[in-house]
């Protein structure tokens, strides 16, 4: 197709309309800018501008000497065109859902809220964060020895990662992240013209010397998953936390932000990260433990890196419902969630799977959480022998940066009398040279 423009914006405009309309499949490698400008008569100035918005839009991704090219999942994609839809007839293990038998009763907790509001109605101006939902949220982190002098509420995890990232690194920022890696963090930091720079994991959470790689190479900024790790499974120990933070605190400019997924439905014990370095946050989303459509996060941090995401919240949606706050103390004070209960039934169910892929000789990875990952040479033929096996998988492609091709098993919607014959379809799915079906 024929990219237009004299402008930079205009030029990427006819970029972006080509990648939305297809014209311009993931993958195509655009014109180089002197190429590009020549063709359109223009300065090389404005093309690398050009590219600089694509990029910061999350539809280009620079690589080098590889050019610049359309990514393979543009950030314009809707998340949820991403899952597709469980055939009837196939059984889910990819979707990434917690189990509903292991949830709390939503129902009961609003009905209890609903009964305290009768004639009560919050107004603009009253405080963002309820005084019961700080008391909360401060036991909570204090309990695991984090310190919470500065507090804020976020609508899920995403979005506290979201406005830390935008409230402390610019465009070109390079950031050390989790390989493999939760896809949608992937999208925020490409759509942030974040420079992205691989960490590779184990059962215990990033290997520190690709920390320290990444750190003296300059990253600004790095994100870990303490426990629950998605796809992996990964919970960070007390052994890698000390080791982490070592390195940490030899750059003390670097934020470090953690993800602690397995709040609510882990029974490992939280490891922090976070507090060598100056700048530090720490986000813990509900959803997981409490029900995914409860979009609380809580977050907490050093003063500065806090105070600078109340304010762009305040030039956004402003605050986090009431509702859904009084809702969670509500859930909390019934005691209606046991992490302990969600650890335990998961486990079981992460380990018979486990037992049983290595009895057909393959390594299954998954130390916490509600997912199992698992390596293979082929991702495509495996998810496709397992969908005529009746299983629905995820492909590893979304969660991967440089590691090696897997596929992500949620085991949430399974039992454990499930893992053998589930075990045995993805060795025979995952079999080299063999039939499909």
């Amino acid at each position: 197709m024929a990219i237009t423009g004299r402008g930079s914006h205009e030029i990427a405009g006819s970029v972006e309309e080509a990648i939305i309309g297809g014209e311009l499949p993931a993958g195509t490698a655009l014109p180089s800018i002197r190429d590009l400008a020549g063709e359109l008569g223009v300065n090389p100035n404005t093309v690398a501008s050009a590219y600089r918005l694509l990029r910061d839009r999350g539809l280009v991704e620079t690589g080098g000497r590889r050019g610049t090219r359309v990514r393979a999942r543009p950030a314009d994609i809707p998340r949820d065109t991403e899952v597709a839809a469980v055939p009837p007839d196939v059984r889910d293990a990819g979707s990434g859902n917690p189990d509903p038998r292991l949830l709390p009763d939503l129902a009961a907790a609003l009905a209890a809220v609903a009964a305290r509001r009768v004639g009560r109605h919050p107004l603009y101006g009253d405080p963002p964060i309820l005084p019961e939902m700080r008391e909360e949220a401060r036991g909570l982190f204090e309990a695991d020895g984090v310190p919470c002098s500065a507090l804020t509420l976020t609508s899920g995890a995403l979005d506290g990662i979201d406005r830390v990232l935008c409230s402390s690194l610019r465009p070109g920022d390079a950031i050390a992240l989790e390989d493999p890696g939760w896809p949608s963090e992937y999208d925020l930091t490409a759509a942030l013209g974040l420079k992205r720079v691989p960490m590779r994991m184990d059962d215990e959470g990033p290997l520190p010397d690709d920390l320290d790689a990444a750190l003296r190479g300059g990253a600004r900024a790095v994100i870990v998953t303490n426990r629950a790790q998605n796809p992996t499974g990964a919970a960070i120990s007390a052994e890698r936390a000390a080791h982490l933070r070592a390195i940490l605190a030899e750059h003390p400019h670097v934020l470090t932000v953690e993800d602690d997924h397995g709040f609510g439905f882990v029974e490992l014990p939280f490891q922090r990260v976070g507090g060598a370095t100056e700048r530090w946050t720490l986000v813990r989303s509900v959803a997981k433990g409490y029900g995914p459509d409860l979009r609380l996060a809580m977050v907490t941090g050093d003063p500065v890196t806090v105070d600078r995401v109340r304010a762009r919240q305040q030039s956004g949606h402003g605050w986090v419902s009431q509702i859904l706050q009084e809702a969670f103390v509500e859930l909390r004070r019934r005691a209606a969630v046991s992490a302990e209960r969600a650890g335990r039934a998961y486990g079981e169910r992460r380990a018979a799977l486990i037992r049983e892929l290595e009895r057909h000789g393959l390594s299954g990875r998954g130390r916490s959480g509600v997912n199992v990952w698992v390596e293979v040479p082929d991702e495509a033929r495996t998810v496709a022998g397992l969908l005529a096996r009746r299983w629905s998988c995820t492909p590893g492609r979304r969660f991967r940066l440089d590691s090696s091709p897997g596929i992500r098993v949620t085991i949430s919607a399974l039992d454990a009398q499930d893992m053998a014959t589930l075990a045995a379809d993805i060795a025979a799915a995952a079999r080299p040279g063999g039939p499909a079906v």
